[in-house]
């Protein structure tokens, strides 16, 4: 059996569903897995690159897979979804995170630390009710 290089990891709720590929692009595994067996799973995995696309669950993921020595990689979903084949579903999701992973002029998001992330979510947050106000006032004839 090839040894596993990369692994695309579709991540949802509480199913996730992971895609293992060879050097060579060939398909190791494809594996449906419970938010509670996920790290256990990668425990036992060897040293890996991983992708996932990237969202604000993501980089919660990529934090903990990298703290267990795998190299982590975030693919913006708009760079996924030309590889995506045939009807959507997780496994094949996981299947195109893992080719668009591989290919060699594919463009990554840095993985945010979680106080990165609070400060974002301050900003937009911040964003959202200045644009707020400025609405109401717009329509009260507020200027």
């Amino acid at each position: 059996m090839s040894e596993v290089t990369t692994i695309g990891l579709d991540i949802a709720k509480s199913v996730f569903h992971a895609h293992g590929a060879d050097e060579r692009g060939a398909m190791v595994f494809s594996r449906k897995l419970t938010r509670g067996k996920l790290l256990e799973f990668f425990a036992g995995q060897p040293r890996c690159t991983v992708a996932l696309e990237a969202c604000g669950g993501a980089h919660h993921w990529a934090r903990e897979l990298q703290a267990m020595g795998h190299e982590v990689r975030l693919i913006p979903p708009a760079y996924v979804k030309p590889f995506v084949k045939r009807h959507k579903n997780d496994a094949i999701d996981a299947e195109a995170i893992c080719e668009a992973a591989q290919r060699p002029g594919m463009r990554f998001v840095a993985v945010k630390s979680e106080e990165q992330q609070a400060a974002g979510l301050v900003f937009r947050t911040r964003d959202l009710v200045c644009a707020s106000e400025l609405s109401s006032s717009t329509r009260s004839g507020v200027t």
